[in-house]
């Protein structure tokens, strides 16, 4: 097994000197939810798998759980218990990928191509203990790889994996996208083919912004900005795994032949010879929450023992605001923002330690949204953050807090405004398409 944070195995029998047929390509595909939502769309998704292996390829798919099944197995849970105990939901929940597994193998056996399908564990997808948000720490794909030396069609449930207690392990929503490219690294494959239900990426989400223009290439720095903050075509794990081992994406839709988006990885970006866009899209986020630590004292350490706090109430923190507080002299008042559902715990947390922490008050606010400008360009030309604010100024939107990277400018705004603002960021940055409308074929943008 692999420690936590190496690098994925790839010694394996399909290492590329390994392969019975080395000059073989092979492609890692990921159908997502809504491209295997009843028996029709796995027929769909089983025509074009054999497809890729009739054109000369060695084929893995990874599947998701068809359509809603995820959340119908949960609501199915809350209506047994309202603590359902972390080990047994994972037990539970990995059933919808593993009737998606079998019912594609079906499919494309009936196609007269051998298929075999696999759960994580037979996959050899190796995971931490901790059920729900489980990492994967190692891949040893060995019956995948025989099934591919035999000729077949390997198809693996994503989403879940085995710890090494041998216990079933979730990765928490959009997992699978993290399997199917833990596996393309593993397996040293070409390619890892993300398909769903739009064209690829999208300057914005094409459900707000119906003139939202797709991307032909974007780099995985680029990427993984839009992915943590708020962009839900790709999950953020699978992006950073990506990135890290260098992994190729290429995100396309199950339901129309259109070339989609490439994701290049940080080589071929050092390589390319095309100026950088200034702006690669506009992401937009409505899960978070904001917190107001009103009257912390304004003294060394303050801030530290309060983030601790937070912490170890296992919220991620994302942007943070410090102010002169209005209380008294001598005081700051703390703004940050979180996942909201980490919201209720955390405040809860922090009352607990009220007396250490010596604050006078807490506010909490659940109805804010994130917009994130996110582009390359933006290390080498002036004036993005002057534009930005215009467009908001000019559509009558206050801005709460602000945060930055090198490639990124965040903003909090009002949840009700939100649409809005992202519909005029979209616009003053002259990224509206001037050909037909966005379609999203399964209405979800998975």
């Amino acid at each position: 097994m692999l420690r936590s944070g190496a690098a994925p195995h790839r010694a394996g029998p399909l290492c590329s000197r390994q392969r019975k047929h080395p000059h073989v390509p092979l492609v890692v595909q990921k159908f997502g939810g809504s491209s295997v939502a009843d028996a029709t769309a796995i027929k769909r998704v089983a025509k074009r798998v054999v497809e890729t292996k009739e054109a000369g390829n060695d084929v893995v798919v990874v599947v998701s759980a068809m359509g809603d099944t995820t959340d119908e197995l949960l609501d199915l849970a809350a209506s047994v218990t309202d603590t359902p105990a972390e080990r047994e939901l994972d037990i539970l929940l990995t059933a919808g990928e593993r009737i998606s597994m079998a019912l594609l193998a079906m499919a494309i056996s009936e196609l007269g191509v051998l298929a075999r399908s696999y759960t994580g564990q037979q996959a050899g997808v190796l995971t931490d203990a901790a059920h729900g948000k489980a990492s994967i720490v190692g891949v040893v794909p060995e019956r995948i790889a025989r099934t591919i030396q035999e000729g077949g069609v390997a198809i693996v449930a994503g989403f879940q994996g085995v710890s090494e207690t041998m216990d079933v392990t979730t990765l928490g929503r959009g997992g699978s996208d993290t399997t199917a490219v833990a596996l393309a690294a593993a397996l040293d494959a070409d390619v890892c083919e993300i398909y769903t239900d739009v064209d690829g990426l999208f300057t914005a989400d094409p459900r707000i912004v119906p003139t939202a223009r797709q991307i032909t290439e974007i780099t995985s720095e680029e990427t993984l900005e839009l992915a943590a903050h708020g962009a839900k075509i790709l999950h953020l794990r699978a992006v950073e795994y990506a990135r890290r081992y260098r992994v190729p994406i290429h995100v396309r839709s199950s339901f129309s032949d259109k070339p989609g988006t490439w994701i290049r990885t940080d080589s071929e970006t050092e390589d390319s010879s095309m100026e950088e866009p200034i702006i690669a899209g506009v992401a937009h986020d409505r899960s978070q929450g904001k917190i107001t630590v009103i009257g912390v004292p304004d003294v060394p350490g303050a801030a530290a023992r309060l983030f601790t706090v937070v912490a170890e109430a296992g919220a991620n923190v994302d942007m943070i605001v410090q102010n002169v507080s209005s209380e008294a002299t001598g005081l700051t008042d703390i703004s940050f923002t979180l996942p909201e559902a980490d919201g209720q715990a955390t405040l809860a947390a922090l009352r607990a330690a009220a007396a250490d922490l010596g604050f006078a008050d807490l506010r909490y606010d659940d109805q804010i949204g994130k917009l994130s400008l996110v582009g390359a360009g933006m290390r080498s030309h002036p004036g993005v953050s002057a534009k930005l604010f215009g467009a908001l100024f000019d559509a009558g939107i206050n801005i709460e807090m602000i945060s930055t990277s090198e490639i990124r400018i965040s903003v909090v705004t009002r949840a009700e405004v939100l649409d809005e603002a992202v519909r005029a960021v979209h616009t003053a940055f002259d990224l509206d398409s001037s050909e037909a409308e966005a379609v999203v074929y399964g209405g979800t943008g998975r």
